[in-house]
């Protein structure tokens, strides 16, 4: 099985025109990840320069995800959806075969 932040770097390669806004919880610390064309980054901390480093690791646990058209503008956000669970983005990946 494919980790979570594996499956949505996948699903925004297919879907160039949306970000995933994700904040989990890792290591009992909030964080938010933007994932866009296939690349994650962390909002709220640093982020790895090695891209085989996984920005979300399997141990974080996702909270909500939000999808938003792209490019992300933080001041001006255009949401499609928001505050998706996992298993409902799951329900999505899945449809999409990812």
């Amino acid at each position: 099985m494919q980790s979570p932040g594996y499956r949505l770097e996948q699903y925004t390669q297919q879907h160039p025109q949306e970000v995933l806004l994700v904040k989990v919880v890792l290591e009992d610390q909030m964080d938010e990840v933007l994932i866009f064309k296939g690349f994650s980054s962390s909002l709220t901390s640093p982020t790895n320069f090695d891209p085989d480093m996984p920005v979300l690791p399997d141990r974080a646990e996702i909270k909500s995800i939000d999808r938003l058209v792209g490019p992300y503008n933080p001041t001006a956000p255009q949401f499609l959806q928001r505050n998706l669970s996992w298993s409902e983005m799951q329900a999505l990946l899945v449809a999409e075969e990812l």
